[in-house]
C-alpha cells in the first residue's frame, strides 16, 4: 500500500498562526500541529514526557534549514527525531519535532571499496546492513533497537551495541558529517578540517589542562560531550565529528553522514560460559577480550526464563567469534572455552542453535521490563559503564544499593566493555516513590564515579543523567560544555533541557497526568491489578512494532507496515490512549476521534500481546475503546451486520440456498453490502446449505443420545459459528479424524453456544457478556474435559477475552483452561495414534491468534507426522474477521496479505498443500488470489481416507488444497 500522509492540520492554540503560516510558506514538507501528530511524539521510551507544539516531516535539507530558520525568528525550540526509541528522554520536546523518518530515509552512496555509506538521518540502522551485506559489509554498531532506529539518532546518542568490543561506538564508524544548526547555517564536519563554529577553537586553547584530565578513560564513555577530541594531539587532529556525536541533538541537526563500513565474519561462532554468580562472570569479561571476541554479552539467572540449552551455573557470558570458515570460527571460540575460568561452557556453530541461545539473551532484555511478580520496573539507572576490570566490584556494590533502597533490578548487558543495562521496580507514581528515585539515582551517580566509570554508557544523559554530570566531571567541565552549546547554539533552540542546563530528572515523568484513580473498564486487565491506566504504560516504547519488514513467525504490526505510519502502529496507539486518558492533548476522553481513527485500522490481531517485549494486548484495547466510545451512541453499519454475525447466521440458516442466489446478483449484492458497511471490492461469503450441527444430529440419529457415563466415551467439539455456518466441512473432518484417533464419540452441541468474538471485536461488550454466560449456562462438560475449538480466532476468545470479561465468574476461568485446538487434542489425547502420511510440501497462514495465544508447536508436529514440509506463513492475512470485510480496510487488506501469504502461496510448487485453519485466512485466499486452502483437521480427514481404502483406492484430487 502507497503512504498516506497527513495534510497540513489545524493549529492548536499553544502555536502562535503567524509562525505556522511563516513555515508551512518556507517548507515543502508535511506539517502537523493537530492533536494525534502532538500526541503521538510526547514521549520517547524514557520515563519522560514532553508535549511539543506540531510535528513536521521534512522533505530535504533545504527543508531543514528552512525551518530552523523560522523556529528561530520566532523563538521556537526543536528536536529531531528518529525511531523515538532513547531512554533518556532526549527525542521529546516543547516546540517543533522533525520527523526525519518520513522521507530523509536515502542510502546515497555505498562505496565497496572505501568501504563507505553515505546516509541520511533517516535511514533505519538494519536497512544500511542489508545493503551492505551483499558486499560482505556491515556497520559494526548494533543496539538491540536495530530494526527501528535510525542512523540519525545513533549518531545523536553515540549508540553502541552487542559488538562494540569488535567495532566500536558509533563516534568510531562516522567519518563526516553535513549538519545545520539552529538558524539554518548549514556546516560539513570532518577530522582534521576544524573545530565547527567560530569560537570552538580558542574555547578548546583555552581549556588544554582541563580537557586533557577530566575525562575518565573507558570504551563506554558516552555522557557529555566529547570535547577531548578536539585536543590537538588527537590522532588525526581535532575531530568535530567525534565532538558532535553523542551530542543529542543539542548543537544542530544530521542532514547526511559518511559513516565507516566494516568487513562481516563470513562464519560465526558461540561461546556459552557459565559461571556461579552475576559477578563472577564480570570478573572473568576482561581475561576474555585479548581474544579479539564479536561480544561478551552477560546475563544472570534471574533475567532467564528458560535455561534450556544453558550450561550449568547462576549466570552465563555469550561469548561470539567470528572467522573466514565455521572450523576458524570454532577453533576461536574453543580458544575462548578454554581460557575462561567457567563452571561450564559449550560452543555453538550451527547458525540455528546459536539464533535459540541468542533469542534467550533477548527474551531475558524483554524480561527487564517486569519483575518476576509482574511489577512494572523502568528505565532511569539504565546504561551506566564502569571500566570492564571494576565490573564485578562495581555489580556487587550495585546490588546492595538496591537492597538498601528496596529496590529490584537484575543487572545484565554488554560485560566486555563494562556497561550494565538494568531496570528498575521504581515507583514513579507517587510523591514518596519519586523521591526515592532522585535518592537512589544521586548515590548511584556517586558509586559508579567511584568506580571510574561513565553515567551512561550507551543511551545518552537526556533528560535522566545530565542534572548528574557535575558530579562525574566536575562543575568547571559542565560550565565548559554549557559554553561549546552556546556558541553551537547562542539561542538554546536545540532540545532545551536536555544535557546542558538540563530539566531536574525528577520533573516531566510521563506517569504524573495519568488518573490518581482507576479508569472503571470493562475488562479484567489482570495482569495489570484492573487498571487500564496500568495497561497502558505497559508499552514503553521501545517501538519493535515499528519494523517495517516481516520477521520470522512474528504477527506486530501489520497495520504499521501496510501504512508506515506512527499513528497505526502499537505503540503509537498506546501513545495516543495514554494522552486520552491524561486529558491534555486529547481531550474528550473515550469519545475521542483522534483515537477512534487510530483503532480503526488495528486488525486485532493479538500479535502485539505475543510479540511485544511488554506484552500490550492492543486487540483489547480497542474493544474497550470502542465500548465506551459508542456507548449510548449509533455505531457503524459493520457493528451491526458483522458485529452481530452469529445472530444472522442462525436467522439466515433456513434460507441459505435462496440468499446464495440473491447475493449472485450484483446490483443486490451491492445494495446488501452498502447497507452492511461491507467493503464493495469484498464478494459475500457463501452460506452452507446443511449447518454442521444438523449433519452431525443426523449422523447421530435425530432424537437418539448415546449413554455416556464418563468424559472418556466423549470428544466435545465446539460448534464455532464459521463452521457451523459457513464451513461445515472442516467439522465434518474433525468428527471423522477424532472419532478414528481416540476411539470416543464427537456429541452434536448444545443448541445458541457462541464464544462471543464478533461482539468483543466490535467494542460490543455487553452483548459479548450475555452471550458468554448464556455459554457458560449451556455448555455440559465433565469436570476436566477438554474442548477442540476448530477455530483460532473463537479459541482464542474463549482462552483469554472470556475469563478477562468475566473475571468473577470461575466457570470462565475452567472453560478457558479446558481450551483445546484441533492438534493438541490429537497429541493429549491420542498419543499413540499415528496418522498416515500424505509426504508432500505445504504452505500457508499459521492463524495471528494462535501466533499469539494459542501456539502453534502441536501443530507443527502433527504436519512432521503427516510428511508435510516446509513452515507456513507468520503475520496476518489481512482479513482479520470482520476488519478486512469492513468498509474502508480493503487496501490495508491486500497490503498485509501481500506481505508474506499471498507471495508465499505464489511461490509454492505445484502439488503443494495449502493450509489456514482460519476461516479468515481461507477466505482472503480464495478472494484474492483464487485459491482454495484447508484447515489441518480436512488434510488428516483426507489421510485417514485414504488410507482406509487403501494401496487400490483412488486417490481423491480434486481442487481442494492444493497448489
Amino acid at each position: 500500500m502507497a503512504e498516506q500522509h497527513p495534510p497540513h492540520t489545524d493549529t492548536p492554540p499553544a502555536a502562535a498562526p503567524a509562525f505556522v503560516a511563516a513555515l508551512r510558506s518556507a517548507v515543502r514538507g508535511a506539517s502537523d500541529f493537530g492533536a494525534t501528530a502532538r500526541a503521538l511524539t510526547t514521549m520517547d521510551a524514557s520515563n519522560y514526557r514532553r508535549v511539543p507544539l506540531g510535528v513536521l516531516a521534512p522533505r530535504d535539507t533545504d527543508d531543514i534549514a528552512a525551518a530552523l530558520a523560522v523556529c528561530r525568528e520566532h523563538g521556537v525550540p526543536v528536536v529531531a527525531r528518529g525511531g523515538g526509541t532513547s531512554i533518556a528522554g532526549q527525542a521529546t520536546g516543547t516546540g517543533l519535532v522533525l520527523d526525519l523518518t518520513r522521507h530523509l530515509r536515502t542510502i546515497l552512496d555505498l562505496d565497496p571499496a572505501a568501504r563507505t555509506a553515505v546516509v541520511q538521518p533517516g535511514v533505519i540502522l538494519d536497512d544500511l546492513r542489508a545493503a551492505a551485506a551483499p558486499h560482505g559489509l556491515t556497520f559494526g554498531p548494533d543496539p538491540s533497537t536495530h530494526s527501528r532506529c535510525t542512523l540519525g539518532g545513533m549518531i545523536g546518542n553515540n549508540s553502541c551495541g552487542a559488538h562494540s568490543v569488535a567495532w566500536g561506538t558509533t563516534a568510531d564508524n562516522v567519518r563526516r558529517l553535513s549538519v545545520v544548526r539552529y538558524g539554518g547555517e548549514r556546516l560539513h564536519l570532518e577530522q582534521g578540517s576544524g573545530a565547527g563554529p567560530e569560537g570552538v577553537g580558542a574555547l578548546v586553547a583555552d581549556h588544554l589542562a582541563l580537557l586533557r584530565t577530566g575525562y575518565p578513560g573507558l570504551p563506554r564513555r558516552i555522557s557529555g560531550y566529547a570535547l577531548d577530541a578536539l585536543l590537538p594531539e588527537h590522532p588525526g587532529g581535532p575531530d568535530p565529528v567525534r565532538a558532535f556525536c553523542g551530542s543529542e541533538g543539542t548543537l544542530g541537526v544530521v542532514t547526511e553522514a559518511t559513516v565507516r563500513l566494516v568487513g562481516a565474519p563470513r562464519a560465526r561462532a558461540l561461546a556459552v560460559l557459565g559461571y556461579a554468580d552475576e559477578s563472577a562472570a564480570a570478573d572473568a569479561a576482561p581475561g576474555l577480550l585479548p581474544y579479539r571476541p564479536l561480544t561478551v554479552e552477560g546475563m544472570a539467572a534471574d533475567l532467564v526464563t528458560r535455561t534450556a540449552g544453558l550450561p550449568r551455573g547462576a549466570a552465563w557470558l555469550f561469548v561470539e567469534t567470528g572467522g573466514d570458515t565455521p572450523a576458524e570460527a570454532k577453533a576461536h571460540a574453543r580458544r575462548v572455552l578454554r581460557a575462561a575460568d567457567a563452571v561450564d561452557g559449550t560452543v555453538v556453530t550451527d547458525p540455528a542453535g546459536q539464533r535459540a541461545l541468542w533469542r534467550i539473551r533477548e527474551d531475558a532484555a524483554g524480561t527487564a521490563t517486569r519483575m518476576p511478580d509482574g511489577t512494572e520496573a523502568w528505565p532511569g539507572w539504565e546504561d551506566c559503564a564502569v571500566p570492564p576490570a571494576r565490573l564485578g566490584a562495581y555489580l556487587r556494590d550495585f546490588r546492595a544499593l538496591l537492597a538498601e533502597h528496596g529496590l529490584r533490578g537484575a543487572p545484565y548487558g554488554h560485560f566486555g566493555d563494562g556497561c550494565v543495562h538494568v531496570r528498575i521496580d521504581f515507583d514513579l507514581i507517587t510523591e514518596a516513590g519519586v523521591a526515592r528515585f532522585r535518592r537512589f539515582s544521586e548515590e548511584t551517580a556517586d558509586l559508579v564515579v567511584a568506580h571510574g566509570g561513565s553515567l551512561s554508557g550507551e543511551h545518552g544523559d537526556g533528560q535522566a543523567r545530565a542534572e548528574l554530570l557535575p558530579r562525574m566531571y566536575g562543575h568547571e567541565l559542565v560550565a565548559l560544555f554549557g559554553r561549546f552549546k552556546d556558541l553551537w547554539d547562542p539561542d538554546n533552540g536545540l532540545n532545551p533541557g536536555v544535557l546542558v542546563r538540563p530539566d531536574r530528572l525528577d520533573e516531566n515523568l510521563r506517569f504524573s497526568v495519568l488518573p490518581e484513580r482507576p479508569v472503571d473498564v470493562e475488562f479484567g486487565y489482570p495482569q495489570d491489578g484492573g487498571d487500564f491506566a496500568g495497561a497502558v504504560r505497559r508499552c514503553v516504547g521501545v517501538a519493535k512494532c515499528r519494523t517495517t519488514g516481516p520477521s520470522g513467525a512474528g504477527v506486530m504490526c501489520p497495520s504499521f507496515r501496510a501504512t508506515g505510519e506512527e499513528a497505526h502502529s502499537t505503540r503509537g496507539r498506546a501513545r495516543l490512549l495514554h494522552e486520552m486518558l491524561a486529558g491534555e492533548v486529547i481531550t474528550d476522553g473515550w469519545r475521542s476521534t483522534e483515537v477512534r481513527d487510530a483503532l480503526d485500522l488495528c486488525l486485532s490481531c493479538k500479535g502485539c500481546r505475543s510479540d511485544c517485549p511488554v506484552g500490550v494486548d492492543m486487540a483489547t484495547y480497542k474493544a474497550e475503546f470502542l465500548h465506551h466510545h459508542y456507548r449510548g451512541r449509533l455505531r457503524p453499519a459493520a457493528h451491526y451486520a458483522m458485529g452481530r454475525l452469529p445472530r444472522w447466521l442462525r436467522l439466515a440458516a433456513p434460507f441459505a440456498r435462496p440468499l446464495n442466489a440473491l447475493a449472485r446478483l450484483r446490483p443486490l449484492a451491492a445494495v446488501a453490502k452498502r447497507l452492511a458497511g461491507i467493503a464493495p471490492e469484498r464478494a459475500i461469503p457463501v452460506l452452507a446449505t446443511q449447518t454442521y450441527s444438523r449433519w452431525l444430529r443426523r449422523r447421530r440419529g435425530r432424537g437418539t443420545r448415546p449413554r455416556i457415563l464418563s468424559s472418556d466415551r466423549v470428544v466435545a467439539l465446539w460448534a464455532d459459528t464459521f463452521t457451523e455456518h459457513l464451513s461445515p466441512q472442516v467439522g465434518r473432518a474433525a468428527v471423522r479424524v477424532l472419532e478414528e484417533a481416540t476411539g470416543r464419540t464427537v456429541l452434536p452441541p448444545p443448541r445458541g453456544l457462541c464464544c462471543g468474538l464478533t461482539y468483543v471485536s466490535t467494542g460490543q461488550l455487553d452483548a459479548a457478556r450475555r452471550v458468554m454466560r448464556r455459554t457458560l449456562d449451556r455448555l455440559d462438560l465433565f469436570p476436566g474435559q477438554p474442548l477442540v475449538v476448530l477455530e483460532p480466532s473463537c479459541a482464542a476468545t474463549l482462552r483469554t477475552d472470556l475469563p478477562e470479561l468475566l473475571p468473577d465468574d470461575p466457570r470462565a476461568a475452567e472453560l478457558a483452561s479446558a481450551v483445546r485446538t484441533f492438534a493438541q487434542y490429537l497429541e493429549e489425547y491420542a498419543p499413540g495414534w499415528t496418522p498416515p502420511r500424505l509426504d508432500r510440501p505445504a504452505a500457508g497462514q499459521t492463524h495471528c491468534h494462535q501466533h499469539a495465544v494459542l501456539g502453534d508447536a502441536a501443530e507443527r508436529r502433527l504436519r512432521e507426522r503427516l510428511g508435510l514440509t516446509g513452515e507456513l506463513s507468520g503475520g496476518c492475512c489481512g482479513l482479520a474477521g470482520n476488519f478486512g470485510f469492513e468498509k474502508g480496510h480493503w487496501e490495508v487488506s491486500v497490503a498485509c496479505a501481500e506481505e508474506r501469504l499471498l507471495p508465499a502461496v505464489r511461490d509454492a510448487e505445484p502439488g503443494t498443500e495449502l493450509l489456514a485453519d482460519g476461516f479468515s485466512c481461507r477466505t482472503q485466499l480464495d478472494q484474492l488470489a483464487g485459491r482454495r486452502a484447508r484447515h489441518l483437521a480436512e488434510v488428516v480427514a483426507e489421510a485417514v481416507e485414504q488410507a482406509a481404502k487403501g494401496p487400490a483406492g483412488a486417490s481423491r484430487e480434486g481442487p481442494g488444497g492444493r497448489a
